[in-house]
């Protein structure tokens, strides 16, 4: 049995992706999944440099060399961003596990306090490996 023209009216018939906008909530929760990959994948990266570093004195003097790249140190920054974002949304979610954060108002707020942590993280981690 098909439905009634009338409802096939109301629903929309092009929708533009470009138009969405996903609250402040879901921007943090995506961001936490994909920080939580690449962390996951930056441990691969920082034990092949351990690794080639523990090697041989060579190994070191290649280790440290790779370091000392903008290019690599760029990536490093980034690997500690991640992690950091990482955990500041790991406590945020820890902390709405636990029934704080789950109203609306207040769960945005703690998104954008998570967001403003990991911004100043992210500046320390900048001062430290530069």
């Amino acid at each position: 049995m098909s439905k009634p023209v009338k409802d096939r009216k109301l629903r929309p018939v092009n929708l533009d992706l470009q138009t969405f906008h996903f609250p402040i909530t879901a921007t943090a929760s995506i961001l936490h999944r994909v920080s939580g990959v690449i962390t996951f994948v930056a441990i691969g990266i920082l034990l092949w440099l351990l690794s080639l570093s523990l090697s041989s004195p060579l190994g070191f003097k290649q280790a440290y060399d790779l370091v000392d790249g903008f290019f690599v140190t760029f990536i490093l920054w980034g690997i500690l961003t991640a992690l950091a974002y990482h955990i500041v949304g790991g406590l945020r979610h820890l902390a709405m596990d636990l029934g704080y954060f789950e109203e609306l108002e207040s769960g945005a707020m703690s998104a954008k306090v998570s967001f403003i942590i990991t911004a100043v993280l992210s500046l320390l981690a900048g001062v430290l490996v530069w």
